[in-house]
């Protein structure tokens, strides 16, 4: 069962599916012990015993699997790996908008912030940003932003 042909190498983490082979078998005390074979070398020792039974093993970020456990699987991986691709991306967005709004409104850029923060930084800016009090309409509008949109993350 351990032919090249029949093993499948998933990372949804980055989306990579590929063929793979096994490297060299170990036999021990824990049973059979393998490690992929170039250029995927790197994941593994892994049990083989596990693997024939299961028809899948987790290594690290990846799933070494049968050709036929693949086919079983590959819609629900793909699925829930672009939601966790998704989810982290739309938190790298929502840090990078953090940052901006922090700066806008002359915050700490690292730390929790309190309504009470948010507010304060908020009106202190206010004063002199807002058209009637010689300011701009912009700047207004983005410290207005800034403060709506750090104060929607406490909810």
């Amino acid at each position: 069962m351990t032919s090249a042909a029949e093993w499948v190498i998933w990372n949804g983490s980055i989306g990579i599916v590929d063929s793979v082979r096994l490297g060299p078998v170990n036999d021990g005390a824990a049973g059979r012990r393998v490690s992929l074979a170039p250029p995927y070398d790197v994941v593994g020792p892994f049990s083989l015993d596990e693997l024939e039974t299961q028809g899948r093993i987790a290594f690290g970020a990846c799933l070494v699997m049968s050709q036929q456990r693949w086919r079983q699987d590959q819609d629900e991986l793909r699925i829930a790996a672009r939601a966790a691709r998704s989810a982290l991306l739309d938190q790298l967005t929502r840090n990078q908008d953090d940052v901006a709004f922090r700066t806008i409104l002359e915050l700490p850029l690292q730390g929790s912030l309190t309504t009470s923060d948010i507010k304060t930084a908020f009106r202190r800016l206010a004063k002199s940003a807002h058209p009637d009090a010689g300011g701009s309409s912009e700047l207004y509008r983005r410290i207005s932003e800034a403060r709506a949109a750090l104060l929607a993350r406490l909810d």
